[in-house]
């Protein structure tokens, strides 16, 4: 009898592991950003991420939630996470409702607020696979990460002066200045 349950268990395992096997090597899984997502993939993956940044041990902030903080958090926020998480009172641009999937825009609902700042400096720094979300870690410095971090978290409190700050057109922040091919400015003369 006992034989019996573990051939069956083992049966079964081998049944399960072929059947994702077949799912995934036929294209049948979802992969591109328009199709439905695959069965429970938002829940496993949220569950993933929750559970592994609640193992890590993030230090303290290493700054205060104050005025001069949220307002160099915003500049970081300008430069680095606007493109794809949206600035206030924006709609998102295209190039972020093309991905999948979709990044949050942390000034629209609930954001990020509820999240302490150091879920928030974890996600900045080390990225989150297979979501798009770059790690920062290399290209911003500890401060810069906290400060937005700080600012995210706090986003439903900020002072009016930090509201108030200057928010660049998206269009001009995320047109580059590039010369011409070779190496002149571009041409101004109009047909």
């Amino acid at each position: 009898m006992i034989k019996g349950i573990v051939i069956g268990f083992i049966l079964a395992i081998a049944i399960s592991v072929g059947s994702v096997f077949i799912y995934f090597s036929t294209g049948l899984a979802p992969v591109a950003t328009a199709d439905p997502p695959m069965p429970f993939e938002k829940k496993f993956a949220n569950m993933a991420l929750d559970a592994h940044i609640e193992k890590q041990h993030i230090p303290p902030s290493s700054v205060p939630a104050d005025e001069p903080n949220f307002l160099a958090g915003a500049s970081v926020y300008k430069q680095h996470c606007a493109l794809c998480h949206g600035l206030p009172g924006q709609p998102p641009i295209d190039y972020a409702t093309t991905m999948f999937p979709k990044p949050p825009q942390l000034f629209r609902g609930k954001g990020v607020t509820d999240d302490p700042a150091s879920e928030t400096y974890w996600k900045a720094a080390n990225g989150i696979r297979l979501s798009g979300m770059p790690s920062f870690k290399t290209k911003l410095s500890d401060t810069q990460l906290w400060q937005v971090s700080q600012l995210l978290a706090h986003a439903n409190e900020i002072p009016d002066s930090v509201k108030r700050a200057p928010m660049p057109d998206l269009a001009t922040a995320l047109t580059p200045s590039l010369p011409s091919a070779a190496g002149t400015a571009p041409s101004t003369h109009t047909p």
